[in-house]
Order: C-alpha cells, then sequence, then structure tokens
C-alpha cells in the first residue's frame, strides 16, 4: 500500500475520530490551569499512608523506636501536600462551573479536608490492626503478623477501602473510587469505597470477592474467594435509567461467614452468627445462627 493511501486512512480515521457526535459523553473538556487527578500521586498517596499505618513494612526499612516519629512526620508531611493538590484536583473535575476552581476557598477547603483525613490515621490504623489480627486468626498458613502485612491481598484492598471510605466520608469526589480501583485491578477484590464495614474484617485468599456500595458489614465478618455482595435489580426512572442512591446490597450482622463463590443479592439481612455455604445463591433474609448450605 502506497504512503498516500496510508495518509488517507489516517486524515480520514482523524476526522471521524473529531466528529463531536462520536465522543458524547465520553470528553473531559480541559479547562487550562485546572488539574486532573493523577493516578501516579494517588498510588503515592496510598503507599505513604501504608507507611504510616503500618511502619517499617513500607517506606524505609531501616526506620526504628528511636526514628520512627522523624519517619512519620516527614511522610504525613508529604501526604498532606500531596493529598491537598489531589484533593484540589478532584473538586475541579465534579465542579462544572466556569473560573471556581483554584480559587483561595477552594484550596482551603482542601487544605482543610486533607487535614481532617490525617488526624483519622490513628483510628484507622487501629481499625486496620484488627484486619490483620483478624485474618492472622482465621488462616492456620499465616506464620506471623507481619507476613499477613505484606503479603496478604486482602490487606492491601481493605488497607485502600479504609482509606477510600474516610475520604469518601469526608465529601472527596472521584478520589476515593479511584483508590479502591487501583486495589480491584492488583488483587482482584472490588469493594466500593461506599461500603460500611466493620472492625475484625477479612477476606480468604480474596478474588473475585465484589461489595457494593450501599452494603453494611457488621464486625468479625468473615468472606471467602468469589464471594459477592451485589444488587438484585436496577429500579429505573421514567427516562428508563437506573436510579442511584437506593439502597439495594445486603447486609451482614456481626460473626457471619460466607463461603467461596456464594452469591448474596438486594437489600436483604444476613442475621448475626449466619453461615452461608459456598456456591449458593441468596435473595432472602437469613435468620441469625442459621447454616444455609446446598442440597445434597
Amino acid at each position: 500500500m502506497s504512503l498516500v493511501n496510508f495518509t488517507h486512512m489516517l486524515t480520514q480515521a482523524v476526522d471521524e475520530l473529531s466528529e463531536s457526535s462520536s465522543y458524547q459523553g465520553l470528553f473531559h473538556q480541559h479547562t487550562d490551569g485546572y488539574p486532573l487527578p493523577s493516578t501516579r500521586a494517588l498510588r503515592e498517596m496510598v503507599e505513604l499512608s501504608r507507611t504510616v499505618l503500618f511502619p517499617g513494612y513500607y517506606g524505609n526499612s531501616s526506620i526504628n523506636a528511636h526514628t520512627v516519629r522523624y519517619h512519620i512526620g516527614v511522610n504525613v508531611e508529604r501526604l498532606f501536600d500531596l493529598l491537598t493538590e489531589q484533593i484540589l484536583a478532584g473538586l475541579c473535575f465534579n465542579d462544572k462551573s466556569e473560573c471556581s476552581c483554584f480559587s483561595q476557598s477552594q484550596r482551603q477547603q482542601a487544605s482543610d479536608v486533607a487535614a481532617r483525613f490525617v488526624s483519622c490515621l490513628p483510628e484507622l490504623r487501629r481499625t486496620l490492626a484488627t484486619d490483620v489480627e483478624a485474618a492472622y486468626n482465621g488462616d492456620p498458613a499465616a506464620k506471623s503478623h507481619g507476613e499477613v502485612i505484606f503479603c496478604y491481598p486482602a490487606i492491601r484492598a481493605i488497607s485502600n477501602y479504609r482509606i477510600a471510605h474516610e475520604l469518601l466520608k469526608l465529601h472527596v469526589p472521584l478520589i476515593p473510587r479511584i483508590i479502591t480501583e487501583m486495589a480491584h485491578s492488583e488483587t482482584g477484590i472490588d469493594i466500593h469505597p461506599g461500603a460500611t464495614i466493620g472492625h475484625h474484617f477479612t477476606i480468604d485468599h480474596g478474588t473475585g470477592v465484589v461489595i457494593g456500595e450501599t452494603c453494611i458489614i457488621g464486625n468479625h465478618v468473615k468472606l471467602y474467594q468469589g464471594v459477592t455482595l451485589g444488587a438484585k435489580s436496577f429500579p429505573l426512572d421514567d427516562d428508563n435509567k437506573p436510579i442511584k442512591g437506593i439502597l439495594r446490597h445486603p447486609i451482614l450482622e456481626d460473626h457471619v461467614i460466607v463461603y467461596s463463590n456464594a452469591t448474596i443479592l438486594g437489600r436483604i439481612t444476613i442475621g448475626q452468627g449466619a453461615t452461608v455455604g459456598g456456591n449458593i445463591w441468596v435473595t432472602e433474609d437469613v435468620p441469625q445462627g442459621a447454616r444455609i448450605v446446598q442440597r445434597k
């Protein structure tokens, strides 16, 4: 094929791709000076959070009891600056009005949210410590808490979720979902940042787990690989579009165990202490202490 033909094909492709009708709903029109959230910066932000939450396991491995305060201080300062810029980018992305981003009030709002997130880190560490304990106690193969922190995909996914959930509670747009999707791509565990999850939560193996936006999960809950906590149906509005914001995912009360490849759908309640066996489909409430398994 001649160079002329190649040029014609490329030109035609560019013309078609530039037609406004072809990118309707797929185009984010950039405004000069307005940043987009950066996945690279957000990865660094998550790693900095892990460095602060699990000192010595992430970041500088030479940290000790004499230097821990210094290292945490340096990392918190970097985390605050990085998060402020990313929150500001998220606010700009979410704001459809003109000439409102990068105002002093917008930057002050981003700094305030970043500071409030940092203030949540001590409580976040306490909760993640219970998740590590639950993973260690729930797996005979685990040799130490350090092995759980270093190696278990569940801890990576749950820590991303807990970071994202705190940001979502602070009304940060877009960024929480990016953070949980990072863990999803790395671990195969898909936890929506809007879900509410109690302490001592663990996921054994983890691959293929899905936890929907409006799920409520109590304390001391254990899931196995392939579990889906999803929605049964999507009510539509007058324009045939899904209605947003409705409570459509399950509630799991304290001390529930759900075994591999179970699918639990809809706004139903799995009662305290119940066990849901593997490879079954659940769309109705399960009483406290019940044991639901496949029929023989």
